[in-house]
């Protein structure tokens, strides 16, 4: 909703993008895996939620869009997940208690333990009492409100720029789309692109599927052709599609943690926690697979750049999140008060960001946005959605935009450099391999075709941009690498098997249990608009093109220098048909 559109300055639209990868884990016990969604749950998921249901028993008139991820939806409805999580965080108020015990009669400290065990009783009586741990629930009645507008992504968050062809990028479009219609009971207005990876064509594939908008990086926008009127203020349409572009000055006030909010001096230090200041065997009985990690108890703030860290205060804390929501919206009218009188229609400012940070990363965050949301109603800054936005104010400008995504580098780097190109020639190969069987199996019988649904869902986990991400942070490299080789190695086998007639349906059934996301898809979503496999054109262009290298030598900082920049950036021709000669 559109709101106070006499007297505002322009309209800010607030954006969080909440995903994690699927994990199911069919074990009674909580993985490593895991405790990224129970981790999430604590400290992000829940604390906006509930900040959100207090906003709006104030009668607090807000507006922010929410994109939720095909796997996390999933996640939040499995209740073995929902069980676990109870179980997680009755080890956690145990934590607490015993916290409070250690510290007792410390003047620093026991505040502290005394202020997370409350934290953790209010989360954990939402989660069992007031919600039943059906999260969705509230985020559905915040929908209805008017509040909240809710947006999906694509099936596993693929990074859908980098896939081979517009069948898989369809398939990730349609099969996200199915899972949210059929959990939330409409189609979305708008869809989040993974990592905002745009490429040309992207927008024919939503298009066909109903999306009006997506979101891009800021220099996706600014770089169009023609040159867009409004910079990033406005909306334009690319295919028949509108497009919003990310504003950089919102992101860099909240992203930044050397320059913008979360890197205050006050706030909560993130990689101090006692699950590594502590004693093993105190710690030991709440360790998840007993390996000494976060636990969420930090007790120390920011302080400054070295290793000394004073004591964390959340009193100063929440009033500087005060004080920083202030700044925000005052830059916000000056932004827009700047930009009112050079745009034709009201402008826009589109600051979208990962829901993740707020609360897990910026412990701070989720007061912050509720201060935000506080401000913007006393002030010239009106918030909206983007659909709202839309109805009252449609593209003026058709442009054609080139590739980019937010990403370190503003292009595909993250996801394809050397620590993970290899993955392509696998996820191309299936790629074609799962086109063909869908072409040539319309009317497959009964447990062929449930071998086929199952190559298509263990395709499509593969597919996620977290294990790239993942290979290139080198964080959990191990985990990543584990995934890839189980959802392509049983892919490459269920389409084995089926060629050669022998498929083995225990082993089918055990991937259905295990790997259960997405209950009714259907392995024709891969099937070609045309005839044959619809590959991008130039994979099988008859004739091949190839490209002449000149490059011209100079003083390396290492030997062979140059001859290395060349061999990385050819890299990837291959896989798409290109010769290289120089």
């Amino acid at each position: 909703m559109v709101t106070r559109s006499g007297d505002n300055l322009g309209y800010l639209s607030l954006v969080l993008h909440a995903h994690l990868p699927f994990v199911h884990n069919r074990e009674p016990y909580v993985s490593l895996e895991e405790k990224w969604l129970f981790e999430a749950l604590t400290e992000s998921y829940l604390p906006l939620i509930l900040s959100w249901e207090e906003l709006a028993g104030e009668g607090l008139d807000f507006h922010l869009t929410l994109s939720l991820s095909p796997p996390l939806i999933s996640m939040l409805m499995e209740p073995a997940l929902g069980e676990r999580y109870g179980r997680y965080l009755d080890n956690l108020r145990e934590l607490a208690g015993r916290e409070i015990e250690r510290t007792r009669g410390d003047p620093t400290f026991a505040p502290l333990a005394e202020f997370y065990h409350r934290r953790l009783t209010l989360v954990d009586r939402a989660f069992k009492e007031t919600y039943r741990g059906n999260l969705l629930a509230p985020i559905k009645r915040l929908r209805e409100q008017g509040r909240l507008e809710l947006i999906t992504t694509a099936a596993t968050h693929g990074y859908l720029p980098l896939m081979l062809t517009d069948e898989a990028r369809r398939a990730q479009v349609r099969a996200a789309l199915d899972l949210f219609g059929m959990t939330m009971g409409f189609v979305p207005d708008g869809l989040w692109l993974p990592e905002c990876g745009y490429t040309p064509g992207i927008e024919k594939i939503l298009r066909s599927e109903g999306i009006k908008y997506f979101i891009v990086a800021s220099h996706g926008m600014l770089n169009a052709t023609p040159v867009v009127k409004s910079a990033v203020y406005a909306p334009v349409r690319v295919g028949g599609v509108a497009v919003f572009g990310r504003d950089w000055e919102t992101s860099h006030q909240v992203w930044s943690r050397t320059e913008g909010y979360p890197g205050d001096p006050v706030y909560r230090e993130f990689y101090r926690d006692i699950g590594y200041d502590l004693d093993f065997n105190y710690l030991a009985p709440y360790l998840v697979g007993g390996i000494r990690g976060d636990t969420g108890f930090k007790y120390y703030r920011i302080t400054g750049k070295t290793g000394v860290k004073e004591p964390y205060d959340y009193r100063a804390a929440r009033e500087r999140a005060r004080e920083h929501a202030r700044d925000f919206i005052a830059n916000r009218e000056k932004q827009l008060a700047y930009w009112a009188g050079r745009t034709q229609d009201k402008p826009v400012v589109v600051a979208p960001y990962d829901a993740e940070l707020f609360g897990h990363w910026w412990f701070e965050g989720p007061d912050w946005l509720a201060d935000v949301l506080r401000l913007a109603g006393e002030s010239r800054v009106s918030l909206t959605s983007l659909s709202a936005y839309l109805e009252q104010y449609p593209p003026r400008q058709e442009v054609t935009m080139g590739p980019s995504s937010w990403g370190e580098g503003g292009y595909n780097h993250v996801w394809l450099n050397q620590a993970n190109d290899w993955l392509y020639l696998h996820l191309h190969r299936a790629e074609r391999a799962m086109i063909k069987l869908a072409a040539a199996n319309p009317r497959p019988g009964s447990l062929q075709e449930r071998a086929l649904n199952q190559a298509a869902r263990e395709l499509l986990l593969a597919q996620s941009s977290d294990w790239s991400f993942i290979l290139t942070t080198g964080t959990t490299v191990d985990y990543a690498r584990r995934r890839l080789r189980e959802h392509l190695g049983a892919f490459f086998k269920l389409c084995q098997d089926y060629e050669r007639d022998r498929l083995d349906e225990d082993f089918l059934a055990r991937l259905e249990a295990a790997d259960n996301i997405f209950p009714g898809l259907d392995f024709r979503l891969y099937r070609p608009a045309g005839r044959g496999v619809a590959c991008r054109p130039e994979v099988h262009n008859k004739t091949r093109p190839g490209i002449l290298m000149l490059s011209w030598e100079f003083p390396p900082r290492h030997v062979g220098g140059l001859g290395i920049h060349v061999r990385d950036w050819a890299r990837p021709w291959p896989a798409r048909g290109w010769m290289s000669t120089s």
